[in-house]
Parts: C-alpha cells; sequence; structure tokens
C-alpha cells in the first residue's frame, strides 16, 4: 500500500466524482495531495458542479488516510489562477511528481446554447493543457503525466446515427476535445522521453458519478420513453459495452491512475488506455 509513497500528486477536480476517487486512492497508495477545483457552476452545463464543500470532503479523506493535502480553488480554463495556485502548493508540499489532467464537464442535450461548445471545449481540452503546462516546469525526471480522456475519443460517439449520439453544441465540444487529447499526449510522451518523464491518458467509458447521472444523458440513451429513470437508462447504456455492465465505478479508474502515476509503469509512456467494459470492441474499434 505504499505504490505512490511521498509522491505529490496534483488532480483537477479534485471535489467530487472521478477526482475524488483519484485522491483517495492515491493518499492510500502514499501520495500527497494538491485538490483543484473550481468549486462553482458553469451555466451552459446541466447539472450543478462541485462546491467548497465537496473539496472540503476531499480533504478530510485525504487526512483520514494519513497524508497531506493543500486544496486550491481554481479555473483550470484560466491558466494564470491556476499557476499561482499550483505553484504555492508545491511550495508548501516541496515538490510535484504526478499531474492528473481530470477536470471535466459535460454540457449535453438539445437547448443548450452555442456557449455550451466552448464551455466545454475550454474546460476539457484547454484545462487539460492549462493544467500539465502550469505544472511542467516542477517535475522531474521519473515524473509521470496522466489526463483523463473519454471513449467519445475512439470514434464520433457524439454524432452516431443510431440514435444513442449525444447531441447539442457542447456535446460537440466535449467529443472534441477528448479526441483531441490523444494526439496531445502522444505528442508531449515523445518531447518528453529524453526528460524520462512519462505521459499517458486514460479513457474511461459511462462512469457512475453526478455527470452522468443527468436527465438529458437518460433521454439521449432512451428516447423511445418521454421521462426516462435511471433503471430505464441503464438498459442503454448497457447496450454500448460487451462486458454487459451499464457504467464502471470511479475506482475502475483509479486504479488505472495509480499503475501509471507509480514507478511500475516506468516504461509505459504515450499509451491510451481504454477502461470501457469492452465499448470499443465491441464498436469494432
Amino acid at each position: 500500500m505504499a505504490r505512490l509513497k511521498n509522491k505529490v500528486t496534483v488532480i483537477t477536480g479534485a471535489a467530487r466524482g472521478q477526482g475524488r476517487s483519484h485522491a483517495v486512492h492515491m493518499a492510500a497508495e502514499g501520495a500527497d495531495i494538491i485538490a483543484l477545483d473550481i468549486c462553482s457552476d458553469i451555466a451552459t452545463t446541466p447539472n450543478p458542479l462541485a462546491t467548497e464543500a465537496d473539496l472540503d470532503e476531499t480533504r478530510r479523506l485525504v487526512e483520514e488516510a494519513g497524508r497531506r493535502i493543500v486544496t486550491v480553488k481554481a479555473d483550470v480554463r484560466d491558466r494564470r489562477q491556476l499557476t499561482d495556485g499550483l505553484d504555492d502548493a508545491v511550495a508548501k508540499l516541496g515538490g510535484l511528481d504526478v499531474i492528473v489532467a481530470n477536470a471535466g464537464i459535460s454540457a449535453f442535450g438539445p437547448g443548450v446554447p452555442v456557449q455550451g461548445f466552448v464551455d466545454a471545449f475550454d474546460v476539457d481540452f484547454i484545462g487539460v493543457v492549462n493544467t500539465i503546462t502550469a505544472g511542467l516546469p516542477h517535475l522531474k525526471p521519473g515524473s509521470s503525466v496522466v489526463a483523463i480522456g473519454s471513449i467519445a475519443a475512439l470514434a464520433s460517439q457524439v454524432n452516431r446515427s443510431d440514435g444513442l449520439g449525444l447531441q447539442g453544441p457542447g456535446a460537440a465540444g466535449y467529443g472534441l476535445a477528448k479526441s483531441m487529447l490523444c494526439d496531445y499526449t502522444k505528442s508531449l510522451a515523445l518531447v518528453l522521453a529524453e526528460q524520462r518523464i512519462r505521459v499517458n491518458a486514460v479513457h474511461p467509458t459511462n462512469v457512475d458519478t453526478d455527470m452522468l447521472h443527468i436527465e438529458a444523458i437518460y433521454r439521449t440513451f432512451r428516447p423511445d420513453l418521454p421521462n426516462p429513470t435511471r433503471t430505464d437508462a441503464e438498459v442503454g447504456f448497457t447496450f454500448m459495452h460487451a462486458i454487459p455492465v451499464p457504467y464502471v465505478d470511479p475506482a475502475d479508474i483509479s486504479h488505472a491512475v495509480v499503475y501509471l502515476a507509480s514507478d511500475e509503469s516506468r516504461y509505459v509512456t504515450g499509451q491510451q488506455l481504454f477502461v470501457d467494459a469492452g465499448a470499443a470492441l465491441k464498436a469494432g474499434l
């Protein structure tokens, strides 16, 4: 239980969902955590985002695991704000070894305005670039960068013709952002290889978090019903997977993140790891 002993990790979107799970699992493996989150809503997202109380709960859980944590309220779209907050946190914890660029939003649904495209792309791609850019000056040989993508990067999941595509400007921004992470992480991995800094991406399928469980997504996966419930939507969720499950748990993604952050993956770089219950396999990709 010490695969990340004395490593310092920054995690964006750490107040809840996948980000909190990564923080807790990495702390359990010995890492100290810089937990960063916007802790406020973005108007075009159909669901409320995390709060300062959520970020405080992440703090409590990490401290319960016996590790140090610095929480930072910052918007990943604002590079200066992000850099200032990260620099201060790194000074407090004495270094930085791992970057987990996890923060993401969805803005799915036909009623989302064009601004939803801008917001989704800016958080889901520009936010990743800003996070990594802010953290790079602190990294040393042996460090690891992990970007959290999506199976939307596999194919045009947002424009499918079978009725299961996620529609609207926000969905288009989300899909573009996640697909661009593949080339970005591969290129960056090649650039940083000489410095022995690894760069990889993890692409989950649907994950059982607040981001998934919204009316717009339920309606997308069950367009045959006027008011689909979570149980109704799970039928559609399951259909996209080779392994017959509706979604994976945040811990399933965290296990992959821990591996890529640890020295066990010291020669693994430029990889796209799909934790997708066989969604790519079923799609023939």
